[in-house]
């Protein structure tokens, strides 16, 4: 089973669109911040702290924006939150409706096979690995793909533009050292 591209695009559209207009723009990088804010909290009880002012942390990034993120650690179940949530859980029934996780090498794509081989092991390593370059440089650049791009055009934001001109520019060469065999 799989979607047309333009018609996943369409829809992709259509669902930013409906963010946009019902509740906030999307991006989900931030998200893991509050993971990791979660986690430290756990260890040290005293990172993230109820004041008369509202809810702090000791951490000067959780701290910012008025302890924005600090309150977020403190209570993660928002819209952001339970968003990337369910991107994990529609990742995982899109998996199971195409055959189950355990089919993997049945759904690796030509290109790859042709310049990689058939290792399941690589292919999760590499994707692991560009997945944790890519929200790296999401939390350098203040902001993720979905938040910066997608979201940022929808909205005539200039550093949405800017984002997605570099996206491009180091994407596309990148792919084409990567995969020079073609299928």
């Amino acid at each position: 089973m799989s979607l047309n591209w333009k018609a996943g695009g369409l829809l992709l559209g259509l669902v930013f669109f409906a963010a946009v207009l019902l509740v906030k723009p999307i991006g989900v990088s931030t998200q893991f911040v509050i993971v990791d804010g979660i986690i430290g909290d756990l260890v040290n009880p005293d990172l993230v702290s109820q004041t008369d002012d509202g809810i702090t942390s000791t951490n000067a990034y959780l701290a910012k924006s008025g302890g924005k993120y600090a309150k977020s650690v403190a209570d993660p179940l928002n819209y952001s939150f339970i968003f990337v949530l369910a991107m994990m859980l529609g990742g995982f029934l899109s998996a199971m409706a195409r055959g189950g996780v355990g089919q993997s090498e049945r759904n690796i794509p030509e290109v790859w096979r042709a310049n990689f081989g058939d290792s399941t092991f690589k292919r999760y390593a590499v994707s692991f690995l560009g997945g944790f370059v890519v929200l790296y440089g999401a939390r350098l650049a203040g902001g993720c793909t979905s938040g910066h791009m997608m979201s940022g055009m929808m909205q005539t934001a200039l550093s949405g533009y800017i984002f997605a001109a570099g996206a491009f520019a180091a994407a596309i060469p990148v792919s084409i050292l990567m995969f020079r065999k073609e299928a």
